[in-house]
């Protein structure tokens, strides 16, 4: 509570479910914290997913992400992050469930989206799968600090 009350924070996310984010949402939000879920890649556990791959693509880890979905929503989430999972996946889990999911790589039958900003301007060379950029910034940027670079090396800048 304490986080919410100094912080003025609104809600936290929590990444990860069975078993310890299962009891963790149940805890904080038995305690009054509003808590987000996140499953399926999960950026903090990346190393232990085997980098960034899409979650859920056999049968058995679709289960598991069903199952860990449907616990984190009687945990009392209030919503879930579904992150790089099959579509028909992301489908499944927002039809099963009461609380809305927003997806980031996830199909666009969930309740909500997810762009990161930098994907979306076009900051980073290279997008994951499910992204697209609806700017090129970082070539317009690359750009406008070459054409700085020369003016500062050809004495054009700082004006006179």
């Amino acid at each position: 509570g304490r986080l919410l009350k100094e912080a003025e924070v609104a809600a936290v996310k929590l990444e990860g479910g069975y078993p310890a984010m299962v009891d963790t949402v149940a805890f904080l939000v038995e305690r009054g914290i509003p808590v987000m879920a996140h499953i399926g890649l999960t950026p903090q556990a990346k190393h232990q997913l085997g980098g960034f791959r899409q979650q859920g693509k056999t049968p058995a880890a679709a289960e598991r992400l069903l199952q860990e979905a449907s616990a984190l929503e009687q945990a009392g989430a209030f919503a879930l992050l579904l992150e790089h999972i099959p579509a028909e996946l992301g489908q499944q889990i927002t039809q099963q469930l009461q609380i809305p999911t927003i997806g980031i790589g996830a199909g666009s039958y969930c309740d909500g989206q997810i762009l990161v900003t930098h994907d979306l301007l076009g900051f980073t060379e290279q997008l994951p799968p499910f992204a697209r950029s609806y700017l090129q910034l970082r070539q317009s940027i690359l750009e406008a600090i070459d054409r700085f670079s020369q003016d500062i090396r050809t004495r054009d800048f700082p004006p006179s």
